[in-house]
């Protein structure tokens, strides 16, 4: 069976989508709140790295050696929304323009730092939506800390 990374990356963003509608609800104050032991220690930077790093990954495929995604231009939900927006185009764009033999190929790709790493881009694909679900499950929990507990965040399977 060949595993659609095209209809998987949409049900995740699906998720991520009514995450991050959920946090639109917080209050600016809620949404930049630290709570120690969660390395990103607020909704906003966990949400903000999340995104970032799908789009990094998604860039150190096509080529891309500059990267720049400071989360100080992303300081509320409008902002993450739209880079969410843009992760996601990014990683359709991708996954529509790269054949299948390509996806599971090995290769040479150079990554933050200059450093070169074989890379098997559909593994790569895969990782950052394995990412996204970490990510939620974390500002899920911030959220019930905060006392503003949503809707869980697990892949759809219909």
């Amino acid at each position: 069976m060949m595993i659609d990374l095209i209809e998987i990356h949409e049900r995740t963003h699906r998720n991520l989508k009514e995450l991050m509608a959920h946090c639109a609800t917080l209050t600016a104050e809620e949404l930049d709140r630290e709570t120690d032991g969660f390395g990103y220690p607020s909704v906003r930077l966990q949400l903000h790295h999340s995104l970032a790093a799908e789009k990094y990954w998604v860039d150190v495929l096509r080529g891309a050696t500059e990267f720049e995604h400071d989360d100080a231009a992303y300081p509320d939900m409008p902002s993450l929304e739209a880079l969410r927006v843009d992760a996601f185009d990014s990683t359709r764009a991708y996954l529509n323009d790269t054949p299948a033999e390509r996806l599971a190929e090995g290769g040479l790709f150079v990554t933050w730092g200059g450093d070169k790493r074989v890379l098997i881009p559909g593994h790569v694909v895969l990782r950052t939506i394995t990412h996204h679900y970490h990510h939620m499950g974390l500002v899920m929990s911030l959220c019930r800390l905060l006392g503003r507990p949503g809707e869980g965040v697990n892949y759809p399977i219909t």
